[in-house]
């Protein structure tokens, strides 16, 4: 296996990846919005390029991580405040069979992934442990009906006829608690090709997850592609083709009141692929990394 380079880091005030770069000095200033409070505006400014490896992900081995364990005194404007972020060890683009091609590449247009599905999951983070009550057969497989405990009991005949019916080919999934009590979730689901991801309704802001019964547009990122989108011009990149021909991420979270926990929840549809990060912790679960792990789990289906 490749391992990928995870010292580099961005210039600019960016806790992202090294494919980061900083916006033009004649970009156009957003649209005038109402004053946003002190602390979400630290936010902002901490999670504005951490959003922005999803814009300039590319696809090969030679893609950098520096998001997973850059030094922050390296980082302007960070110092060495802690903003939340985990330390995922350094990752690696798994072998591919010979002969096939990258997810992506240009005799692979419709981003099959041909690695092995485990080895695309996200290894945990540094001090987490993993999570026992997910039940996991060889090779990290997820049975179809383990999954569906992630939904409301009314939503699951109707998910597990579409998968059955709908191309499904295998699920795998990894999960683990960090030493906050954040637990994580992540699974990925292939099918026979990406016209069937597309049609998977289980990751939508109407999905009727298990622990969140109403999910609404994460605001965080949705501000974050905002300003992107008027850094980088309304394709979302500078040159070359669009992240989004490659990646369709969407992130979700609780709708208020939340109960003893907040959910989170990401979607990352990748070619063939469809992933999904759930995250819980008792109180407010928090933002910053949901964005790191949904960044970090799309760049290994890149």
């Amino acid at each position: 296996m490749t391992e990928l380079n995870t010292t580099e880091t961005a210039p600019g005030r960016t806790p992202a990846g090294s494919d980061a770069v900083a916006p033009p000095a004649d970009a156009v200033a957003p649209p005038a919005s109402p004053p946003v409070p002190k602390d979400r505006r630290k936010l902002f400014a901490a999670l504005r390029w951490t959003a922005a490896v999803l814009v300039f992900a590319t696809v090969g081995a030679g893609v950098t991580y520096g998001i997973t364990r850059v030094e922050r005194t390296d980082v302007p404007g960070l110092s060495t405040k802690d903003d939340g972020r985990w330390k995922y060890p350094a990752l690696v683009k798994p072998e591919l069979p010979a002969g096939a091609a990258l997810p992506f590449a240009e005799d692979n247009p419709e981003g099959i992934h041909y690695a092995g599905l485990n080895q695309l999951l996200l290894p945990a983070p540094a001090g987490a442990t993993p999570d026992p009550t997910l039940k996991l057969e060889k090779d990290e497989a997820v049975p179809v009906d383990t999954f569906l405990e992630e939904y409301q009991a009314g939503e699951r005949e109707k998910l597990k006829a579409s998968l059955v019916n709908g191309g499904l080919r295998q699920i795998a999934g990894r999960g683990w608690t960090t030493p906050d009590g954040t637990r994580t979730r992540i699974y990925l689901l292939r099918f026979h090709g990406s016209g069937f991801v597309d049609a998977f309704k289980g990751c939508t802001i109407s999905t009727g997850l298990a622990n969140a019964s109403v999910l609404e547009a994460d605001p965080v990122w949705s501000e974050v592609k905002r300003s992107q989108r008027n850094d980088l011009g309304s394709d979302g990149s500078a040159s070359g083709p669009s992240w989004r021909s490659a990646h369709d991420v969407t992130l979700y979270q609780e709708a208020k009141p939340t109960g003893d926990e907040q959910v989170r929840f990401g979607c990352v549809q990748s070619g063939d692929v469809q992933a999904l990060v759930l995250q819980t912790r008792k109180g407010q679960a928090p933002v910053v990394p949901l964005h790191q792990t949904v960044i970090l789990q799309s760049q290994l289906l890149g």
